[in-house]
């Protein structure tokens, strides 16, 4: 599904999410906070468009999709990026690799959510960090019921102006309607291992950004 939405992919992003993908994608690169020299982990990164800022800061930054379709987008786009294939649940890494993984809009789409938590927890160093960007539950009331809505009827036909597949864009809908809200992603993370868990909304609770550390 992923490989068929490869091209178009980001220009649908910012289409459909309303040019707040942008902002989304600076909040994740403020909480990663990468630095020089540092090794960084995107996981489920696409073309890696959510890698660049990583790459800016001066850390050494590998993007990992299970996607060769948008792994082979990417690497055409960055050729210098070491692109490489990976399963979220079975990561291609050794343990305690990484300063820190992040990755956006993407562990909902892992079969196994918990199973993913453990093996980012795996490959991050003592000390390290994770970064999770996914949708989540807007905490308006009003406002959820219109998001909804929004969800379900809007999102497949705008996706269907710009993307080859916007049947694609129905599950991602159905998916972030199933998702779990803040509360109990935290809750995951801190059974997956993971210390000093925390979470803040963005735009109202429509996504919220994650952080747990590993253990020294």
């Amino acid at each position: 599904m992923f490989d068929d939405v490869a091209e178009r992919y980001d220009l649908t992003n910012d289409v459909i999410s309303l040019g707040q993908a942008r902002q989304w994608r600076k909040a994740v690169a403020a909480a990663v906070d990468a630095r020089p020299a540092q090794k960084v982990l995107d996981l489920a990164a696409g073309t890696a468009t959510s890698s660049q800022p990583f790459a800016r800061a001066g850390s050494y930054v590998v993007p990992c999709d299970f996607s060769l379709g948008m792994l082979r987008v990417g690497k055409q786009r960055h050729p210098w990026m070491p692109f490489t294939a990976g399963d979220a649940t079975k990561l291609p890494f050794k343990d305690d690799t990484f300063d820190a993984v992040t990755i956006s809009f993407g562990l909902r789409n892992v079969q196994d959510t918990d199973a993913a938590l453990r093996e980012m927890l795996r490959v991050t160093r003592p000390g390290g960090r994770v970064v999770i960007c996914e949708f989540s539950e807007p905490t308006w009331e009003p406002f959820r019921k219109v998001y909804v809505e929004y969800l379900m009827r809007a999102l497949p036909p705008v996706a269907r102006t710009v993307c080859s597949n916007p049947d694609a864009y129905v599950y991602l809908a159905e998916s972030i309607r199933s998702w779990p809200n803040q509360p109990e992603l935290a809750a995951r993370l801190t059974g997956a291992g993971w210390t000093k868990v925390a979470y803040r909304n963005l735009t109202g609770g429509v996504v919220a950004l994650h952080r747990g550390f590993k253990r020294n």
